[in-house]
């Protein structure tokens, strides 16, 4: 049985359907027969706003078809078909979003009074539909204007067809039963056409108030507020406000827009980035934007409430992108808006930021996360920032002159400016890594151009507010030179040596870039020049010339064209000849330039960082960071990212970094965990080893500071005790037990060149010894070395048919040799030591196996034993070897076995260079026929 008010429905929607298809055909289809034509601007706004509305109207009435025949089938079958089946209440939310959708195509169009101005194109045949017109509406008198009517005609009907919704559905819920299987969805029915109804009144409303609003303005003004979807909120003619400073005359709240007029200027703000200062202070209230900030003030704090109120349900709504249902500040999401959001603006007051588009994360009206900034003239950044600057890691891509060329910046930035670390990519080709303060190159620095760029030049060295600036280190490949001293301005300035290709090597004092005062010259052939040059590093004025074999030459030194070096002094042939060692190796730069003060600007930032903690945030800025390459980046500016290749948890990678410092604080877990330093060396020139040798020591004093500062944040985080203090030997034992054997792998190359030239000399000749050493049989070696006969190995001499003792070679000591030979397989000076401790333990096992029992051999066997497996383990650059490991050697083994064994090597070198080495075996020593 089919109650009352169903067939109440039925007879509601007839009509409807009825009414709708009457609409189409004496409002629709004529307004789209006169709507002006596509050329023009607006008329192609008023066609697309009426073939909106016809679909719409056409979806309407689609709808409500089918609401009318799921109402005649239940009227038709009401034993078999249940209420539930009523497409107004299985399907109430599909009916309300179209009933919605004509209500905004509808309320569209009158905000831009597109049906009178349609109205007016054909205002005869309108006159005369007058009539029909009046059938579709009630209450509406004849003297209405046509465009009157035609508002009221399509909006009139579907008004009282939604209130007679709510009003049939409420008695139809008082009719059916509390257990009814449909009470649920007559009730959410019921709530959802009553929310409809309220919808449409504030929709018609705000539609009506805005085609008002466009009256009261000139025509500059309305040409740039009136928009189609726009609806206005809030008048300040209504409910008066002033906002400051800007003083406008008139300030109109859209629902998407905020608007001030000044005159016939009007100032527009996208609601979207409009934040609004949670204090208050009596009838006033604060606005942020991008680019301004305003204040508000009303006459009264009920003012102040009602336009705050409207302004933040205006702001939520356009967050939202869609408008709040049924009424402003009804939906169900949170009323406030939320204080960081993802948007993109372009800012058009003068500045750094005039014209540039950000596109990201904002905070209180301030570019603040992640985003992009583009400019008009293709500068792009991308990165984070914080309260409207650049601030933490970011990209920047500048535009050079020629095409396609870019700089780029890979740093991190502060307040706006390049601060910390950083890595640049010029358009140049040139690459800068190193430190930054506000924006200029400070600080350890490392700047490069390509090595296949025509005049190749490389600095490594401090900078000072863009400048080089303290000591750094310049490699000029088209002079050919390196300069390694002090930098001021750009200029060489101060303590400074220069090394040239062919070997010549300058110390003095550089002033504007060029060497003024007294200096030292020393020539590839260890000539020595000790006097005054010319600015351009010519002999000059009162000066001495020490050459290799002794011969002094002092006096005046000058140059002219045509005459070459000229001078006029005293020349000393008496002198006695050098000790060679004194003349070759003599070392440039030693106390010039204090080592623990050369590279302050690489542990200097290092030793703050620890001092403040370790804070993660600093951490990536200190140390670096892995990017991209500038290739990548400039494929594409529009896909431009600041990932990197490290975790972005900064702070829990620093308290991983401490956390493992713990579990390895003793050396060998240290040791197992501590990462390769890095060395660049600093020239292959002999005089220089001094200075490389100084900064590998002071390099790993710096190192292992930096652990120790480490550990003790670590310690302190734990609430743990600090660690005492060390003492100068025990920082010093620690040096050279862990962190120099880990050093060492990553320049070994570079140092033990420099060894391998200042030791040149005195390898040849202990090479010319071991060739003629090696021409000696074993027997016949052992005897001209002065080896007792009862230490003699003769069993370990294998023979063959016709072959006698004295023409074997290679047998005697073999394990010993093979042994020795293995120094050359590591860098570590420690494992070398230990190398030769097994050398001197196989030498000694030998000989306790030819004597049948224990033997400690004295130094006097032992010298001329350990010189036969010299001889024989043939290893190249001994000298280079020895120096090297003496100079690096744990001072903890200064004294003990290793400095015994090590000074017994030593000898063992001296003797094989002395020239009684250096004879031919006789034919009687070798056995051989000459």
């Amino acid at each position: 049985m089919c109650s009352p008010e169903e067939a109440a429905l039925l007879r509601l929607e007839e009509v409807f359907s009825a009414t709708l298809a009457r609409i189409n055909s004496l409002v629709l289809q004529p307004l789209l027969v006169a709507a002006p034509e596509p050329s023009d601007p607006r008329g192609r706004e008023c066609l697309q706003l009426l073939q909106r509305l016809h679909r719409s109207s056409q979806q309407l009435w689609e709808v409500t078809e089918e609401s009318l025949r799921s109402l005649r089938e239940r009227l038709r079958r009401p034993d078999a078909i249940g209420l539930e089946s009523l497409l107004l209440l299985r399907g109430a939310n599909h009916v309300l979003q179209v009933h919605v959708e004509y209500i905004e195509s509808y309320t569209s169009c009158v905000v831009v009074q597109a049906f009178q101005k349609v109205a007016k194109r054909r205002s005869e045949y309108w006159r005369g539909q007058r009539k029909a017109l009046r059938q579709l509406l009630w209450g509406v008198g004849s003297e209405g204007s046509v465009g009157t009517a035609l508002v009221q005609a399509l909006r009139q009907p579907l008004t009282h067809h939604v209130q007679q919704y709510v009003l049939l559905l409420l008695r139809l819920g008082d009719t059916i039963g509390e257990r009814h299987p449909a009470r649920e969805l007559v009730v959410q029915a019921t709530t959802v056409f009553g929310n409809l109804q309220s919808f449409v009144k504030q929709a018609l409303d705000q539609a009506v108030a805005t085609q008002a609003i466009w009256h009261t303005l000139s025509s500059r003004p309305r040409d740039a507020l009136c928009t189609p979807a726009r609806r206005l909120l809030q008048d300040s003619r209504d409910m008066p406000v002033t906002i400051t400073p800007l003083r406008a005359e008139r300030v109109l709240l859209f629902d998407d827009v905020l608007a001030l007029l000044q005159g016939h200027n009007v100032h527009t703000f996208d609601l979207k980035l409009v934040w609004l200062d949670s204090e208050q202070d009596g009838c006033t209230f604060h606005l942020l934007t991008p680019e301004e900030e305003f204040l508000v003030c009303s006459k009264d704090p009920q003012g102040r409430a009602v336009w705050q109120w409207k302004l933040t349900q205006a702001v939520c709504q356009a967050l939202r992108g869609r408008k709040d249902f049924p009424m402003l500040g009804a939906d169900l999401e949170p009323s406030a808006p939320p204080l960081c959001r993802s948007m993109a603006y372009t800012f058009l007051e003068e500045g750094r930021l005039c014209q540039a588009t950000y596109e990201g994360e904002w905070c209180r009206g301030r570019p603040h996360g992640k985003g992009t900034l583009k400019w008009p003239d293709g500068r792009n950044h991308v990165g984070s920032f914080c309260q409207g600057l650049e601030h933490g890691f970011g990209i920047r891509l500048v535009p050079r002159a020629s095409e396609d060329k870019f700089d780029c910046y890979k740093c991190h930035w502060q307040e706006g400016s390049m601060c910390g670390y950083g890595i640049c990519e010029y358009g140049t080709d040139e690459v800068y890594k190193g430190y930054f303060q506000e924006g200029l190159r400070h600080g350890f620095g490392v700047l490069e151009s390509s090595p296949q760029a025509p005049q190749y030049c490389k600095y490594t060295g401090h900078w000072e507010r863009g400048q080089k600036s303290g000591y750094g280190i310049e490699d000029d490949g088209d002079r050919g030179e390196r300069y390694i001293g002090m930098w001021q301005a750009d200029q060489r300035h101060g303590p400074g040596v220069m090394v040239t290709q062919a070997g010549v090597c300058y110390q003095g004092t550089f002033q504007a870039d060029k060497m003024v005062g007294p200096g030292i010259l020393l020539s590839d052939d260890d000539s020595l020049y000790e006097g005054t040059f010319s600015r351009d590093l010519t002999l000059l004025g009162k000066g001495k010339v020490t050459f290799p074999n002794g011969f002094t030459l002092e006096g005046s030194f000058g140059s002219g064209t045509g005459r070459g070096l000229h001078t006029q002094g005293v020349l000393d042939t008496a002198a006695l000849p050098p000790d060679p060692s004194s003349t070759c190796k003599r070392q440039l730069g030693l106390g010039a330039f204090p080592v623990e003060s050369r590279w302050q600007g690489v542990y200097g930032p290092f030793r703050d960082f620890v001092r403040a903690g370790c804070p993660g945030e600093l951490q990536e800025a200190l140390l670096g960071f892995h990017v991209q390459s500038s290739r990548e980046l400039r494929k594409s500016q529009e896909y431009l990212c600041c990932e990197r290749t490290q975790p972005s948890d900064t702070e829990g990678r620093m308290d991983n970094i401490l956390e493992e410092l713990l579990q390895h604080r003793d050396p060998e877990a240290l040791q197992q965990y501590l990462g390769k330093a890095t060395y660049a060396g600093i020239g292959a020139n002999k005089h220089l080893q001094g200075l490389a040798q100084e900064e590998v020591k002071q390099h790993a004093q710096e190192l292992w500071a930096a652990y120790r500062g480490l550990l003790q944040v670590a310690l302190q985080r734990k609430g743990q005790a600090p660690e005492e203090e060390e003492d100068t030997e025990t920082r010093d034992l620690q040096v050279h037990g862990v962190l120099l054997p880990l050093m060492l792998p990553s320049f070994y190359s570079e140092l033990f060149t420099l060894y391998l030239l200042l030791h040149e000399r005195e390898d040849s000749l202990y090479s010319q010894g071991i060739t003629s050493l090696s021409l000696f049989p074993d027997t016949k070696l052992l005897e001209f070395l002065d080896v007792q006969k009862h230490l003699w190995p003769l069993k370990d001499l294998t023979l063959t048919t016709n072959q006698r003792h004295s023409l074997v070679r290679d047998k005697c000591f073999l394990s010993a040799t093979e042994c020795l030979q293995k120094m050359i397989t590591t860098v570590d000076p420690r494992e070398k030591l230990e190398v030769l401790e097994r050398t001197y333990g196989e030498i000694e096992a030998t000989v306790s196996r030819v004597l049948g029992q224990e033997h400690k051999l004295p130094m006097d066997d032992l010298l001329p034993l350990l010189i036969y497996v010299v001889s024989r383990a043939r290893i190249q650059h001994l000298g280079a070897e020895i120096h090297l490991i003496r100079d690096m050697m744990d001072p903890l083994h200064t004294g003990g076995l290793y400095d015994f064994l090590l000074t017994a090597l030593e000898s063992c070198y001296e003797h094989i260079q002395k020239e009684d080495m250096h004879r031919l075996p006789s034919r009687r020593d070798s056995g051989e026929p000459w």
